[in-house]
């Protein structure tokens, strides 16, 4: 199974035809999709200008969604890293009980999903890089009172029917399903009274 490096170069292989490089663009999204995979696409095509089902398009389209997708990437993994060695060091200093930030980090692992977005029509505007530069600040500064990608307040507590879907705060602004960790208890509390009122995400 190719790697994220590898699809890229064949994004960026001039010599392979656009349907697969497009292709290999969408096969990047399997090892690397901020928010989710269909919603990441849906971004990536409405940011360079191309549709989501287009097999002849422009490469350079294709080469500048990879270049964003590539930047978001490198932030995350950035910041993997960091949390890996500062775990490695609590271990070392006989801290191992793990905590809701470890426990979220665990399914999150890579970056798919890292800022899930449940509709895939639904999320934030901002470079992908930008977005997950947000969510790194407030995973290293604590919890906070609103959305860590939009500062958007309107934040409710979605899910709870047992199919497997997030079951949790949810952004109202930007549709960002929002990590427990990153908001103060007074933030869920509030989130879980807007409870079953549906939030109209803003165009």
């Amino acid at each position: 199974m190719a790697g994220f490096r590898s699809l890229a170069r064949q994004v960026r292989d001039q010599g392979c035809d656009t349907a697969l490089r497009r292709y290999s663009l969408r096969k990047c999204l399997e090892r690397f999709a901020p928010y989710g995979h269909r919603a990441t696409w849906d971004h990536l095509c409405r940011r360079h200008g191309f549709g989501p089902d287009d097999r002849e398009l422009d490469p350079a389209r294709l080469v500048a969604a990879l270049e964003e997708l590539e930047e978001a990437r490198t932030v995350w993994l950035a910041y993997e890293e960091e949390f890996a060695a500062r775990r490695r060091r609590e271990k070392h200093g006989g801290l191992r009980a793990l905590g809701a930030l470890d426990d979220w980090h665990r399914d999150v692992w890579g970056g798919n999903g890292v800022v899930r977005c449940g509709d895939p029509a639904v999320h934030p505007t901002d470079p992908l890089p930008e977005v997950v530069r947000r969510l790194v600040t407030a995973l290293e500064d604590g919890p906070g009172e609103a959305c860590p990608v939009c500062a958007g307040a309107r934040i409710a507590w979605a899910g709870g029917s047992g199919d497997g879907t997030w079951y949790g705060p949810v952004c109202g602004d930007c549709g960002v399903e929002v990590p427990r960790a990153v908001l103060t208890p007074g933030a869920l509390a509030r989130a879980r009274e807007v409870r079953g009122r549906p939030l109209v995400p803003a165009a």
